[in-house]
């Protein structure tokens, strides 16, 4: 069997039964689970990526804590929940999994006081554990050059990933903002794109220069090729796959590991290509809180991480510029 670098989360008893279709009912606990999920996506606007992710926190939670005898939210203890998370550390989850995690069950605990479905609230004075600061993946200046100038393929795809690797990197999109544009969220006149972000948040970034060609040359004919393969109609996805339908979130990640890899840069993620839009943008003066809009970044101190990239850059001009360096 081939191994892969996932971790495998430990199957309970009661889990190995619902993957059999031998489910045991659902426990109060469970239903209210199910109750906040629906909340987050109804009410409060979060992303389907975001609702999987606390769908699986809070299945592992409910299970645990079943496992320890508690099926009611008021059963639960800061203990039990400590002990929750004390089972992740152990069982090799990385910070930031164990942090969303304890996130997911802070969240259902408040939500479940608040609708008057619990009286305590046991996860209020759990500690988050200390993330380690990690600081995100970049390329240079130069990289991005040589990536974006290479000879891509004259044809339809060719010019499609052209297009997608400009506003990577030229608009700081996250890759499922690409895939998710219409044809109706480019303005191409005006030079900007209308984005819809986390928790459904709408922005709209600007779409100039390279970024700005490259994309008017991919909709000038190219994507009408592409288009020509779908059965019923290509829709209104600006991006297309070879088969005329919405390109993947997966194939985006692909091309940019292929495209990166032509040119001596390996593992290119999209995501890579987002943080050096914002590092080199700062490097260029560019204000905070005018990025801040740009990324679509609810807080400022997410925004902040970029001006700890450039602290190199900072050193040598801070050398060759202060009288007693």
């Amino acid at each position: 069997m081939a191994s892969t670098s996932h971790h495998q989360q430990p199957v309970s008893p009661r889990a190995d039964k619902a993957a059999r279709g031998d489910a045991p009912s659902a426990t109060p606990l469970e239903i209210d689970a199910a109750l906040y999920l629906d909340h987050l996506s109804v009410e409060r606007g979060f992303s389907n990526n975001t609702i999987d992710g606390y769908r699986r926190d809070l299945a592992t939670y409910g299970a645990f804590m079943a496992e320890r005898g508690k099926v009611r939210a008021d059963d639960v203890t800061r203990a039990d929940i400590e002990a929750f998370v004390a089972e992740r550390r152990t069982g090799g989850y990385s910070d930031a999994s164990i942090e969303r995690a304890l996130s997911a069950v802070k969240g259902f605990h408040r939500f479940l006081v608040r609708e008057g479905r619990a009286q305590t609230h046991p996860a209020a004075s759990v500690r988050l554990p200390k993330k380690a600061e990690h600081l995100p993946d970049v390329i240079s200046i130069d990289e991005a050059r040589a990536l974006l100038e290479q000879v891509f393929p004259a044809t339809a795809a060719g010019a499609r990933d052209r297009a997608i690797l400009e506003m990577l990197y030229g608009c700081g999109l996250r890759v499922s903002e690409l895939t998710g544009l219409d044809l109706h969220d480019c303005y191409l006149a005006d030079e900007y794109v209308r984005v819809v972000g986390k928790g459904s948040k709408e922005r709209v970034v600007p779409l100039v220069g390279s970024a700005h060609d490259a994309l008017a040359a991919y909709l000038a004919a190219p994507r009408e090729e592409l288009a020509s393969h779908a059965r019923g109609g290509a829709g209104a996805a600006v991006f297309l796959n070879n088969r005329g339908g919405r390109i993947s979130r997966q194939s985006v990640h692909a091309l940019c590991e292929r495209y990166g890899r032509f040119v001596g840069i390996e593992g290119l993620h999209p995501h890579t290509l987002r943080h050096s839009f914002a590092t080199h943008m700062l490097a260029g003066g560019a204000d905070l809180r005018v990025l801040q809009e740009i990324l679509g970044h609810a807080d400022i101190s997410t925004t902040q991480i970029y001006t700890h990239l450039d602290r190199t850059q900072l050193q040598e001009v801070y050398l060759a510029a202060h009288p007693r360096a």
